[in-house]
């Protein structure tokens, strides 16, 4: 069994999230890694993507998929056998658990995508520089109202 995904994975202050190298949209680089040590639910992913709203993390999910570096899979439901019917109970055929997993073609990002980390935790100052220096400029920027 794998190791549940650390709520602080990605951390507001972790390179990952100051590097300006985009892979897909948004979040695809963080679901990415999230993936990285095989198959997780939904609910595994929202733990620490939190940020991430549902319906922006089920459209970036979608694009990986549409992309090929994401693999969706519905397992079988599991039955019981205390069921009512054909149905199950309530008389709703049970539902499977959807996994996504890294296809081949997302696992050869993992590389690229660990080089860029190594160069934004290498460059960390001069990012966070550069970004606050851009925030100051659109600052003074606004006109005055």
């Amino acid at each position: 069994m794998r190791e549940p995904l650390d709520p602080d994975m990605f951390d507001e202050l972790c390179p990952s999230s100051l590097t300006p190298i985009r892979f897909g949209d948004k979040w695809a680089g963080m679901i990415i890694r999230c993936l990285e040590d095989g198959p997780r639910r939904f609910s595994e992913l929202r733990v620490p993507l939190r940020r991430v709203t549902p319906k922006m993390l089920t459209q970036s999910l979608r694009g990986l998929e549409r992309d090929g570096l994401v693999r969706r899979t519905v397992q079988a439901p599991q039955t019981h056998t205390d069921e009512v019917g054909p149905g199950g109970a309530g008389g709703r055929p049970p539902s499977g658990r959807i996994e996504y997993a890294l296809t081949p073609l997302g696992r050869s990002l993992l590389g690229p995508m660990a080089v860029a980390c190594a160069w934004a935790d290498e460059h960390w100052e001069e990012l966070l520089d550069a970004r606050e220096s851009a925030a100051g400029t659109a600052e003074s920027a606004r006109p005055a109202g």
